[in-house]
C-alpha cells in the first residue's frame, strides 16, 4: 500500500469514529431516561456485514461496547440474511445474547447501500424499567426480574412491530419512557446509517471490505507488539466482595502468552442465589477492558483489538447459568478490573493502579404519596460514584465512575424526574486510603422524598463490608455505609423503605491508597487540609 493509500484508509478510519460519535450523540439527545441522557450508559457501534466490530463510539461504557461486540453475531444467528431487509431493527434485552441483564436494551439495524448489505450498526442503552420486581437484587430468577424479549424484529422495513410495543407498554410502570428509549435506540442506528451511507457515496465505496482489513490489520499487530513486550507467565488473585447476604470471592489467574492473554475465573464462588450474577459475556468485557487498559490503551478497540483477550471460566458467579437472577451483574462485574488488575500487577509491578470502589452505586427509587395524601408516582434511578484507587504516580480520582466510565447525574436533573429532595451531594473527607499518593475521595448523599410522599429503594451498594485496598504499602480506602438520618442502618442490597420526613443517607467508598504514606510530600499533606480532603 502506498503511502497516500495509506493516509486514505486512516482518514477513513478517522471519519468512520465520527459516524459512530455522532450516532451515539443522537442517542443522548432524545433518549427519555437520565440514566441515558445524564450519565451516558450506553454504547454505539458500526460493524461489517460478517458482524465483526469496526469502531465504536467513545461516549459509552465497557461493559456496553464490549458486550455489544459480541452480540451482534448473536443477533446475525437467529435472523437470516434473506429475512434481512433495509429498515429493519432488531431488538433483545436477552442477558446472555445481550449485555448481561434485562434493563439493558440492545438494538441492531443493517445497513444497504445500493441494495447490498455493507454494515451493521448497534446501540445498547439502559432504560429505568422492565417490569417485574424492578432493578434490584431480590429476585431468585430473571423469570421474576421482568419482562424477556427474545432476539426479534423491532422493525420490519420500516413499519414498528406495535404488537411489541403494546406488550411492552403492558408491562413496565414507566411506559411512557420505556417506549420512548426503544424509539430513541432506532433512531441512533438510523442517523449512523445515513451518515454511512452520505460518506461511501461522496468518496465511492461500495463496500466497506478495505477498509475492514486495514482497521483489523493495524490493529492486530499492534497488539500483538504490545502483548509480545509483555512478561510471559501466570498470575493469580482473589477478591473479597460483600455479596448479598454473605461474602462472595472473586479469583482469576491471568496467563500472558505469546499472542494472547487469558482471564481464567476459576476458583471464584458459585452462582449466587440472588440478583447478584454475572453472565460471561460481561465478565469478559470487563476483563477486556482491564486488560486492555495495561497493555494498548491508546489501540482502538474494535474486533481485532478485542480477540486477543481470552475468558474461561466454570460455571459460578462470572459464569452464571440461565436462569439465574442477574438484575445486578453489574456490581460484581464492575469488581473484574481490580480482580484483574492485581493480577497484572504482579506482572508489572510500580505500573497498576490500588483498588477503588469499583461498583458503582446504583440506587432506584420508587416513590409515592404518603396514605392518604395527594402527589404523584416516579420511577427514579441514580448511578453515584466513590473513589478511585492511587495511581503510582498521582493521586486517585474522587467521586470517579470506574471502570463503567457513566458521567456524574446533576441533582437538578434526577429531582425532574420524581418527587425527591437531594439535600447533599459532596465529596466524603478522610475516605481516600493514605499513601505517597491518597486514593480518590467517595462521596456523600442525603436523599428524601418530598412532602406528602415517601418511597422505597434497591440498594446495590458494594464495599461496606470489604475495603478497596491500597497497593505498594498504600492503606485501605475507607468502606462505605447506608443509613437513615436518625441512625437506622439500611442493607447494603435489597428493597427497603424511606417513610415520609426522614432522609436517607449514603457514604461511598473511597480508593486505596499508593506507595508508604511516609513518602508523601509535606507540599501534598498541605493541600489536602486545605481542600478539606484529610481532616485529621
Amino acid at each position: 500500500m502506498s503511502d497516500i493509500e495509506e493516509i486514505h484508509m486512516q482518514v477513513m478510519w478517522n471519519r468512520l469514529i465520527s459516524v459512530v460519535e455522532e450516532q451515539a450523540l443522537t442517542l443522548l439527545r432524545t433518549a427519555f431516561s437520565t440514566s441515558v441522557r445524564e450519565a451516558g450508559d450506553l454504547s454505539a457501534g458500526v460493524f461489517n456485514p460478517k458482524g465483526e466490530m469496526l469502531a465504536q463510539a467513545v461516549t459509552g461504557t465497557p461493559g456496553h461496547v464490549n458486550t455489544m461486540a459480541e452480540a451482534v453475531q448473536n443477533f446475525m444467528d437467529e435472523i437470516p440474511r434473506d429475512q434481512m431487509f433495509e429498515g429493519d431493527t432488531y431488538v433483545t434485552n436477552d442477558p446472555w445474547l445481550g449485555t448481561g441483564h434485562l434493563h439493558d436494551i440492545t438494538m441492531v439495524s443493517p445497513s444497504f447501500l445500493n441494495g447490498e448489505l455493507v454494515a451493521f450498526f448497534a446501540c445498547t442503552a439502559h432504560v429505568v424499567d422492565v417490569g417485574g420486581r424492578g432493578f434490584g437484587a431480590d429476585a431468585k430468577s430473571v423469570y421474576e426480574e421482568g419482562i424477556q424479549i427474545p432476539i426479534m424484529k423491532f422493525a420490519e422495513k420500516g413499519d414498528v412491530n406495535r404488537h411489541l410495543v403494546k406488550i411492552l407498554s403492558s408491562n413496565v410502570r414507566e411506559p411512557n419512557q420505556v417506549v420512548g428509549d426503544f424509539y430513541s435506540l432506532a433512531a441512533c442506528n438510523e442517523v449512523g446509517h445515513r451518515r454511512l451511507v452520505a460518506l461511501m457515496t461522496e468518496v465511492g465505496l461500495a463496500s466497506l471490505d478495505n477498509l475492514s482489513d486495514f482497521i483489523f490489520s493495524r490493529t492486530h499487530t499492534a497488539m500483538l507488539e504490545r502483548i509480545r513486550a509483555l512478561p510471559r507467565g501466570s498470575w493469580s488473585n482473589t477478591l473479597m466482595t460483600d455479596g448479598y447476604d454473605a461474602p462472595v470471592k472473586l479469583a482469576v489467574k491471568i496467563t500472558i502468552a505469546e499472542d494472547t492473554v487469558n482471564a481464567d475465573f476459576t476458583g471464584t464462588d458459585a452462582m449466587s442465589n440472588w440478583g447478584i450474577n454475572v453472565p460471561i459475556i460481561y465478565s469478559k468485557a470487563y476483563a477486556s477492558y482491564a486488560l486492555k487498559c495495561v497493555v494498548a490503551p491508546d489501540v482502538p478497540n474494535n474486533a481485532a483489538s478485542l480477540a486477543l483477550f481470552t475468558v474461561s471460566s466454570p460455571t459460578n458467579i462470572l459464569n452464571a447459568a440461565r436462569p439465574a437472577p442477574v438484575a445486578l451483574r453489574h456490581v460484581i462485574g464492575h469488581m473484574v478490573p481490580d480482580l484483574v488488575l492485581g493480577a497484572v500487577a504482579q506482572a508489572l509491578p510500580e505500573t497498576i493502579l490500588a483498588e477503588g470502589a469499583a461498583a458503582l452505586w446504583n440506587i432506584h427509587i420508587s416513590v409515592r404519596p404518603s396514605a392518604g395524601k395527594d402527589g404523584r408516582r416516579a420511577e427514579v434511578l441514580m448511578f453515584n460514584s466513590g473513589g478511585m484507587g492511587a495511581r503510582p504516580t498521582l493521586d486517585g480520582l474522587s467521586a470517579t465512575a470506574f471502570p463503567s466510565g457513566v458521567h456524574t447525574m446533576p441533582v437538578e436533573a434526577t429531582e425532574q424526574t420524581g418527587p425527591i429532595v437531594i439535600w447533599r451531594k459532596e465529596l466524603r473527607p478522610d475516605s481516600g486510603g493514605d499513601g505517597e499518593y491518597r486514593g480518590g475521595l467517595g462521596q456523600i448523599m442525603e436523599i428524601a422524598p418530598q412532602e406528602g410522599h415517601e418511597f422505597d429503594f434497591s440498594a446495590m451498594f458494594d464495599r461496606i463490608n470489604h475495603a478497596p485496598r491500597g497497593r505498594n504499602g498504600g492503606k485501605d480506602g475507607v468502606v462505605g455505609a447506608v443509613h437513615l438520618d436518625d441512625g437506622t442502618k439500611m442493607r447494603p442490597k435489597g428493597w427497603q423503605h424511606v417513610p415520609e420526613g426522614r432522609r436517607l443517607v449514603l457514604e461511598l467508598p473511597g480508593g486505596g491508597g499508593y506507595g508508604d504514606p511516609k513518602r508523601r510530600s509535606p507540599e501534598a499533606r498541605a493541600e489536602d487540609r486545605s481542600k478539606g480532603y484529610v481532616t485529621e
